[in-house]
């Protein structure tokens, strides 16, 4: 389906990147191109579009110090490639600081990377006790330990079921409150064994615990707000014709990214959503996107069945136009339809 050489997937490392084939298609970068990869992680799709095109200036942001290290120490062996330490929502203004105006491609490979999953220490795994954390950037904000011990039960409740998406959290909530008050939870196991005690294993054996920590991880990192401002910078930023290429992991992330490209791809006007005596309607936008996508890519059979974490994977890609960003902040906000923000309600079962 891609004519990609295999030796550009031959990535032996301790995080396969997903999709690679797909995203090397989708990005088709030009040579003397300006890339942003704005989740470097353990360098997989740097070391494979570099060796596509190592004719480009490749940076790479990555708001986890363990994978700014990691991608700082490789850049001698990738000519072409520079590593800062930046979450993605703040590409816009790291590219103003090195002096650029625009840039060509986009790629972001959203979520927890493989290498966070598998070192305890993270505190992003319940398979493997460590202390309680999840947080991207260690240095930044609250840990998943301080979410948990001090949060109100509603609230708590409000996260695991928004963002973990999981109908027991009411439940589960109660026990967390109930553990904390005999003893602080400090642990990955702790909050586990916790979970375990008031949800079941599903048939399809998934561990009971995975909603509750995917939903206070994407709380702890702030995540679909970390993606709704990453995708309006990248629409400011991409030249025309410009890639903009994304590989999510869950229907929250997917969503997200669907509602922002649809929504720019098309020729919209606010008329429909206002009413005849409201004031006048604000004028149409033209479209800053066209998909490449129309449906989202998925994983391949056989890369599904090599690496789990691919089965979930879903890639959707558009390519800039010359119309101004529906984003930019000197063009009136009321003209924008089709807002990405994620959805606020607080209902649960």
């Amino acid at each position: 389906m891609f004519a990609v050489p295999p030796e550009l997937i031959d990535t032996p490392h301790a995080h396969d990147p997903v999709m690679l084939r797909e995203v090397l298609s989708s990005a088709a970068i030009p040579a003397g191109a300006i890339v942003i990869d704005g989740t470097f992680g353990r360098g997989g799709y740097a070391r494979a579009l570099l060796r596509a095109q190592p004719d480009c200036r490749y940076i790479a942001l990555d708001r986890d110090p363990v994978a700014v290290d990691y991608g700082k120490a490789l850049m001698a062996a990738l000519p072409g490639l520079e590593v800062h330490h930046a979450a993605f929502s703040d590409m816009e203004q790291l590219t103003r600081e090195l002096g650029l105006a625009s840039v060509d491609v986009i790629v972001l490979d959203l979520g927890v990377s493989s290498p966070q999953i598998d070192e305890a220490e993270r505190g992003f795994s319940f398979g493997k006790d460590g202390p309680l954390d999840m947080r991207m950037d260690p240095s930044r904000g609250p840990s998943a330990a301080d979410v948990v011990n001090a949060m109100d039960e509603g609230d708590l409740a409000d996260v695991i079921y928004k963002y973990g998406e999981e109908r027991r959290s009411r439940a589960v909530a109660r026990a967390i409150v109930g553990a904390r008050a005999e003893a602080r939870i400090e642990t990955t196991g702790q909050l586990a064994d916790i979970v375990r005690s008031v949800v079941r294993r599903a048939k399809d054996g998934i561990d009971p615990a995975t909603r509750t920590f995917q939903g206070l991880r994407i709380h702890v990192n702030d995540e679909l707000g970390e993606l709704e401002r990453g995708l309006e910078a990248a629409e400011r930023l991409l030249s025309p014709e410009g890639r903009l290429v994304v590989v999510s992991f869950h229907s929250l992330e997917d969503r997200i990214v669907k509602t922002f490209l649809r929504a720019r791809s098309e020729q919209r006007q606010s008329d429909g959503r206002r009413l005849p005596w409201e004031a006048e309607a604000a004028p149409a936008r033209a479209p800053s996107f066209t998909l490449l996508t129309r449906k989202p890519m998925e994983a391949q059979s056989d890369e599904s069945r090599a690496n789990p974490r691919a089965r979930s994977s879903k890639l959707r890609a558009a390519s800039r136009t010359a119309a101004p960003a529906w984003s930019d902040p000197d063009l009136s906000a009321s003209a924008a339809p089709g807002s990405t923000t994620a959805e606020q309600g607080s209902a649960r079962p």
